[in-house]
């Protein structure tokens, strides 16, 4: 047999279908903003990733740089946490990649007798870094070696990949906490409808020796049904709306599984939550 508190709030959700519906769909439309910044967080994280596995730090040396010391610096640099590996590339290999990858180049400099390219080390980071500065404390160290004569590694470019992941999670957060408040204020105001449609029958259970807590239950657990109708539907809609851009814009990726369950775990907790502060406001005045 369905226990009491649900079937009460089995009840509310008859009497005010609309209410519950606008409810449930405040609650959905929220979750289903953060869910799209979600998404685009999560792609963004994962570009990110992809391009920390392919950042290098380029050390161009000087043509005066003695082999040994090189050589000691690759070790050196090596051992480096961020670092996963460390390439020296000589001048000779140096211009033969040129050669292959830039048709340009025998254009602009095929007339030299000298090679006018320098031997560098090519640092190769390991992934998961905690940001650009990693990759600007390790040029750093590595410009302070003597035969050193420039460091590279596209610092501008990579300060913008992060500064766009950053945006993005605070996006998703301000508009989360926003869309949230107002989901609140409506399941508040239908909290407080339904007391007042029940009122009595409130101080009926009252005077046969209800308690608070018996009167309170069957209205967060209309709250609580509610925050989960909104976040399986905010599920259903991020969904559809992952499907239809992944195929007719770009491809993407959905949320991890965690992700869309905190979601809607979080749908249910705000329903709870926006119920036990309307029953708490609303309940003594019946």
């Amino acid at each position: 047999m369905m226990p009491y508190v649900v079937r009460e709030a089995l009840r509310a959700f008859r009497r005010t279908p609309l209410l519950a519906g606008l409810s449930a769909g405040m609650i959905g439309l929220s979750l289903f903003l953060v869910g799209l910044f979600g998404i685009a967080a999560y792609n963004i994280r994962r570009v990110l990733e992809r391009v920390e596995s392919r950042v290098e730090v380029i050390a161009y040396l000087r043509d005066d740089a003695i082999a040994e010391l090189v050589t000691t610096a690759q070790q050196q640099i090596g051992e480096y946490p961020e670092v996963r590996e460390v390439i020296y590339i000589t001048k000779e290999a140096a211009l033969l990649k040129a050669r292959r990858e830039l048709p340009e180049f025998e254009t602009l400099f095929g007339g030299l007798d000298a090679n006018p390219l320098p031997a560098s080390l090519e640092v190769m980071m390991r992934p998961n870094q905690s940001g650009p500065e990693a990759v600007e404390a390790v040029a750093a160290r590595i410009r302070q070696y003597p035969f050193v004569d420039d460091v590279r590694y596209g610092s501008e470019w990579l300060d913008k990949v992060y500064l766009l992941r950053r945006v993005a999670g605070t996006a998703t957060v301000v508009l989360g906490i926003s869309f949230a408040l107002v989901a609140s204020l409506i399941i508040g105001a239908a909290i407080r409808m339904a007391i007042y449609a029940r009122r009595d029958e409130i101080a009926i259970m009252r005077l046969v020796g209800a308690t608070e807590d018996f009167v309170r239950r069957p209205f967060l657990i209309e709250g609580l049904l509610t925050g989960l109708g909104g976040g399986v539907l905010a599920l259903g809609v991020t969904w559809l709306a992952f499907a239809i851009i992944s195929r007719s814009v770009f491809r993407l990726e959905f949320m991890p599984g965690t992700w869309t369950l905190i979601g809607v775990i979080a749908g249910s907790g705000l329903g709870v939550l926006a119920s036990a502060v309307a029953v708490r406001r609303h309940l003594h005045e019946v």
